[in-house]
């Protein structure tokens, strides 16, 4: 009889690892592997980090005390909203909240958040497991190739997202962690949805990281110069933009924003097999 894996931890690796190893391959973090990694680059994957640890974290707070989540928070070790900011005031200077792009796939993911913390809680275990398992992961060598890449300080200024100064050891702290996630208690449908929505949230980084390769593909090439520009104009209006979007429990799915510009919508119709990274993520 084939084993099959009960802990939550282990489903959730099992459920992502064909999208895993896709995304090991994807152009975007071959390339940032290689150190092909512009500063415009690295500012709109932050910015869009920013937004998105923004509202999880919100979430996260509102949720602390929930049976479906409290074994799982760790705010010393794990929150990035606060290190966000610093490097927020590093890149964009000290009006950053006026300056910061907004993308419309950042929209929607941060959407979807909301989403989840208002009405389905215990699929906060998906997104947290996607997220923070995979910035201790991978984060200490990008963070190397980033400060490398773009002449960064040695103190680390404009990287403090990669730091986590209180986990001495991110091995056994992602122990400590998956050994909570299988305390939780959950029926094998709850299971299932919090599965489903670990691939939700590969789709979300999938069309976010798309759209920012598009923008500096396009922008590359000079044919759309107003484009970034426009995105930092309408930062300060889309911020307040986050009114939760349904989306059917079951198979996940992503939809393209009727607020998208068209010249986005060829990079979200990629297939979701183009896995992408987001600077770390998901080196689990």
């Amino acid at each position: 009889m084939e084993n099959t894996p009960k802990d939550l931890s282990e489903i959730l690796k099992e459920a992502t690892k064909e999208v895993h190893t896709q995304a090991e391959n994807v152009e975007f973090m071959r390339n940032f592997q290689k150190g092909q990694v512009t500063r415009e680059g690295f500012k709109l994957v932050m910015a869009s980090l920013y937004h998105i640890y923004a509202a999880l974290e919100e979430e996260i707070e509102s949720n602390k005390q929930n049976p479906v989540y409290a074994p799982l928070y760790f705010p010393e070790e794990l929150h990035r909203k606060a290190a966000l900011e610093q490097d927020m005031a590093f890149w964009y200077g000290p009006h950053w909240q006026e300056t910061i792009p907004y993308t419309p796939a950042t929209q929607h993911y941060v959407r979807r958040l909301h989403e989840v913390g208002h009405t389905h809680p215990e699929l906060l275990v998906a997104h947290t497991y996607t997220r923070y398992l995979g910035d201790l992961s991978g984060g200490q060598v990008l963070k190397k190739i980033a400060q490398k890449s773009l002449a960064l300080p040695g103190s680390g200024e404009g990287l403090a997202f990669f730091t986590f100064p209180n986990i001495d050891n991110p091995t056994k702290f992602k122990q400590l962690y998956r050994a909570r996630m299988n305390t939780l208690e959950m029926t094998p449908e709850v299971k299932h949805r919090v599965t489903e929505e670990a691939k939700t949230a590969f789709l979300l980084n999938i069309e976010l990281f798309e759209e920012l390769q598009g923008l500096l593909i396009q922008d590359h090439k000079g044919q759309i110069p107003s484009q970034m520009e426009w995105l930092r104009q309408r930062s300060g209006s889309l911020v307040q933009d986050t009114t939760p979007e349904e989306i059917p429990r079951g198979k996940p799915r992503i939809s393209t924003s009727s607020s998208q510009a068209p010249l986005l919508r060829w990079v979200l119709t990629l297939s979701f097999l183009m896995a992408t990274v987001a600077v770390g993520i998901y080196a689990m």
